[in-house]
């Protein structure tokens, strides 16, 4: 990591037992000298030896309660946290399938998609204020968004509750990026599109992938980190892929 993103910072990912989120633990471990505070709903894997001192595990269920339990625990960690990563969210399940039309919407797979994809994600970044307010060390805040969230990119249609959840929280993400720019000045935010990537909640649809745009989730962990390092702290949000490159809201 850069100089100004370093400093005695520590790194905290949501939803570190998903793909994205391991891969971004490993690759903030092999990268920065930062501790890591890995977040998950599954407890830690059993590979994860709590004698590491590099990283700590905490297990959350992504309440309210939950949320502010677990960064209670971050208080004695000492340093700042130098960098978010809010990486949890649910395209399908067994009972819950993109729509493909209108009569497919289900009320209840609507208000599951909005909890976890849009609601879960605020909740963090509420709570994380109080950890990044004033004027704290740098700080870059990522939550992964979706291209298909995107209004403008809309040509195909169908996923209604996935694109609008992703919708909802870019709109979210902005208005709360205009709050952060007054109380948490040194704080960047990011809503990142990862693009295709070898994950559980992709692998139903990898069949349809064009050829090299299947992309592996240590690949993707590596270009983010690229990315936050490089992200000026403009008191805006930023919706960026995978290559940097800008997407129409």
């Amino acid at each position: 990591m850069t100089q100004e993103g370093v400093g005695g910072g520590y790194y905290l990912v949501v939803g570190a037992s998903g793909g994205m989120g391991r891969a971004l633990v490993d690759a903030l471990q092999q990268r920065s000298p930062g501790r890591v505070i890995a977040v998950s709903r599954q407890p830690a894997p059993i590979e994860f030896s709590v004698d590491d001192q590099a990283i700590a595990w905490f297990q959350c269920d992504n309440s309210e309660i939950g949320i502010t339990t677990t960064l209670d625990h971050l208080i004695p960690e000492g340093g700042h946290l130098a960098g978010a990563f809010i990486c949890s969210g649910v395209l399908h399940s067994d009972s819950l399938w993109p729509e493909k039309k209108l009569e497919d919407i289900e009320v209840n797979n609507l208000h599951y998609l909005f909890h976890h994809n849009t609601v879960v994600p605020m909740l963090w970044l509420k709570a994380l204020l109080s950890l990044v307010g004033g004027n704290k060390p740098r700080c870059v805040i990522t939550a992964f968004s979706a291209r298909i969230g995107s209004i403008g990119d809309n040509k195909l249609g169908g996923w209604y509750g996935y694109r609008s959840t992703k919708a909802a929280l870019n709109m979210l993400l902005k208005t709360a990026a205009v709050e952060y720019a007054r109380r948490a000045p040194n704080t960047k935010l990011l809503a990142f599109h990862p693009g295709t990537t070898d994950t559980e909640l992709s692998r139903p649809f990898q069949g349809s992938v064009p050829k090299g745009k299947l992309f592996s989730p240590s690949f993707v962990a590596r270009q983010l980190l690229d990315i936050t390092e490089q992200l000026p702290t403009d008191h805006t949000l930023s919706f960026l892929d995978w290559n940097c490159e800008p997407i129409a809201w």
